[in-house]
């Protein structure tokens, strides 16, 4: 499974990546305004700073407006992936997008259905949010177990990348049922580095190794 970062901060971006672990970077609109600078600017240093794709939303409202969007922020970078909301401009629009090569995320995906959608028109990745759905008494696991069945169903090429992730449980469900990406805030990132039982044993060896008598 893939590990992403939802971040457009540079710092926890680059923190990320120097573990050798981070694929991708997930960036949203809301992301961004916390850095006070242009999306522009930001998404192409991400795109610098990271091997693997770089996830944009497209925000415009309408068909035309919605593809016309999209091609603009593919020309960013080659490592973008343009973001785009499963409504049905949304759909017709990843559709368009894809007829001419540009690579999208069918995003804020909360039903199989919408996920099969998704990957009728050609999205490249479609993005469930597990953790929204919690939120809303549903079971996001649940909803990605039955994305990914009907998936296997037809052998489908678009890779799903789990979101709205709140903690490691999170992570771990989408491992477990089998994920193809995976994209959390730093705060999870760096939780899914650390155990404390981990930290508990490095201490307790230390503290044995300081008691062996040295020759």
């Amino acid at each position: 499974m893939k590990l992403f970062l939802d971040s457009a901060n540079l710092v926890h971006i680059r923190e990320a990546s120097a573990t050798g672990l981070l694929e991708g970077v997930n960036l949203d609109p809301a992301l961004v305004a916390k850095e006070g600078r242009g999306m522009e600017e930001i998404v192409r240093e991400v795109a610098h700073s990271v091997d693997g794709p770089v996830f944009v939303d497209a925000v415009s409202q309408g068909f035309e407006e919605l593809v016309e969007e999209g091609r603009t922020i593919a020309r960013l970078h080659r490592s973008v992936v343009v973001k785009v909301p499963l409504t049905v401009d949304g759909i017709k629009a990843i559709r368009r997008l894809a007829h001419d090569g540009v690579k999208t995320n069918g995003t804020h995906c909360f039903s199989p259905v919408q996920a099969l959608l998704a990957s009728k028109a050609g999205a490249a990745y479609v993005t469930p949010f597990i953790g929204r759905l919690d939120e809303l008494g549903e079971n996001g696991a649940d909803t990605l177990e039955k994305i990914l069945l009907v998936y296997n169903n037809y052998d489908l090429p678009t890779q799903v990348m789990v979101a709205g992730v709140k903690s490691p449980v999170h992570v771990l469900e989408a491992a477990l049922l089998g994920s193809d990406c995976c994209s959390m805030p730093s705060a999870v990132f760096r939780q899914i580095l650390n155990h404390p039982l981990t930290d508990a044993g490095v201490k307790a060896s230390l503290e044995g190794w300081r008691k062996i008598p040295k020759n």
